[in-house]
């Protein structure tokens, strides 16, 4: 029987909560401080987007939570270790994410720098050996979705891209599929691989890209229009760092009729879901909603 969106986002917080408990407190280490700081990065809160999205496509096509738990535990964990990395003073200099201090102010660079560097192979582990009922060549393929989005085609890619100003808009938007989407389509991919299928995939990328574009542009916005308090990371950092966004080629109108095309993009996807796409139109139109 299919959960509503607000049980199934509160089973999402529910078992990665545990999975979180298993893997960064419970676990052993050599090292208190570096175990301190992985915990600080990953459960400071934040939206969960990544797992959420895990667990919705996988439920809409009848996976158990049990083989959804490690794709949707680890793809967090990359996106913690990116935004550890992303606060860092030779990327972004920001001394706030998620409403507190950043990593390297709560603790110093150096075990910032480790706990990103730590968070990366325990997210493969964990894909390659936490129980379920995943065979072998499921747990593989998402190692391999997983690797790929993260790495130099995907999420990494696109942080070394906007290390750089963006010379033309097709350079930004580049750059934004890249940070910000990749791993919004390995969310997809990795719950479609917990349930071991394949059918409406490819639309289902479609719409899970429309989405990341979208949320880095909303982002944007967010960043000129909000304040530190409001949304609970630094302001103005691409201003400071000399950055360009879609905001500063298009202006704040244009930038809104784009996000508004890319969620009817979005939402036109999953018309191949027929009753099955309700969850994912929920969870759609609670993102284009958002105001943090």
């Amino acid at each position: 029987m299919s959960l509503s969106l607000q049980a199934v986002m509160e089973t999402c917080q529910s078992r990665l909560e545990k999975m979180f408990h298993l893997y960064l407190r419970k676990t052993p280490t050599a090292s208190a401080e570096l175990q301190k700081a992985i915990e600080y990065g990953v459960m400071n809160g934040g939206k969960r987007l990544r797992p959420l999205l895990v667990y919705l496509v996988g439920h809409t096509f009848a996976a158990s939570f049990e083989n959804m738990d490690a794709a949707a535990t680890t793809i967090e964990m990359i996106h913690s270790y990116s935004l550890i990395h992303d606060d860092l003073p030779a990327m972004d200099n920001a001394d706030l994410r998620r409403g507190k201090a950043s990593c390297h102010k709560a603790f110093n660079e150096a075990l910032a720098i480790l706990a990103g560097d730590s968070l990366q192979p325990l997210a493969f582990e964990i894909l390659a050996v936490h129980p379920s009922t995943l065979s072998a060549e499921q747990r593989l393929a998402m190692i391999q979705v997983l690797a790929n989005a993260s790495g130099m085609e995907g999420m990494a890619a696109g942080q070394a891209l906007d290390m750089g100003t963006a010379k033309t808009l097709d350079d930004l938007i580049k750059m934004y599929r890249l940070k910000t989407g990749a791993l919004l389509i390995a969310a997809v991919q990795l719950g479609m691989l917990a349930a071991n299928q394949i059918e409406h995939l490819a639309s289902l990328e479609k719409f899970a890209a429309a989405v990341g574009l979208a949320f880095q542009l909303q982002d944007d916005l967010l960043d000129i229009e909000k304040t530190a308090q409001q949304i609970g990371k630094t302001v103005g950092v691409d201003a400071a760092n000399c950055k360009k966004t879609y905001v500063s080629f298009v202006g704040v109108e244009k930038t809104r009729e784009k996000i508004s095309l890319l969620f009817a993009e979005a939402r036109q996807a999953l018309e191949c879901l027929g009753e099955k796409k309700k969850l994912l139109d929920e969870f759609l139109e609670m993102v284009f909603q958002r105001d943090s």
